[in-house]
């Protein structure tokens, strides 16, 4: 399903690009003579087609998402850093504190995925394509975090916090940042 999303999806990019950076200056060029050439229409019906295509998958996606109730998996940092939102590490004692840590990355989605995105906001649901782009945003800026802080010799980070922004249509900007500490074996 999510092969046929994705050809769609670049059917659809395709074809708007064809129309808006040839076809519209093929028009302008040729005003006199009304006949549509074969290569413009093609880009029209790849556009409107790959707009099909990702509305028709987005739906069966959401259907059998409804009926299986599965979630996106998560990923987890193999570091030997341990991360806390808290101030306190149970049963050990902080022995010293390294400083601020912090990593931050900016990240975009793809027109294609923008495009069934707009489509899931017309049907309703979550929508996967930004919480896929978060998930990975979040991952990167936490392994930017932890590496800073091996750099520094530290066991651990404590009171992580996340910050997000928008910075423009669909790109966000992720900010992880913590206190990187030594502890006590």
């Amino acid at each position: 399903m999510k092969v046929l999303r994705l050809m769609g999806s670049l059917a659809f990019v395709l074809g708007l690009f064809t129309a808006i950076f040839a076809g519209i200056p093929w028009s302008v060029i040729t005003a006199d003579n009304p006949v549509v050439p074969w290569w413009l229409r093609l880009a029209v019906f790849c556009l409107l087609g790959g707009i099909l295509l990702v509305l028709l998958t987005v739906a069966l996606e959401q259907r059998k998402n409804r009926t299986s109730g599965k979630d996106l998996p998560t990923a987890e940092s193999l570091s030997r850093i341990l991360l806390l939102n808290s101030e306190n590490i149970p049963d050990r004692e902080i022995t010293g504190i390294l400083g601020l840590v912090k990593g931050h990355t900016i990240f975009a989605i793809w027109l294609g995925n923008d495009l069934s995105a707009l489509v899931r906001l017309v049907l309703g649901g979550e929508l996967i394509e930004y919480t896929e782009m978060m998930g990975r945003a979040r991952q990167i800026a936490t392994d930017r975090m932890i590496a800073q802080a091996e750099e520094l010799g530290a066991d651990a980070i404590i009171n992580v916090r996340y910050m997000t922004t928008s910075v423009i249509g669909s790109a966000a900007e992720l900010l992880a940042y913590g206190t990187a500490v030594k502890i006590s074996k």
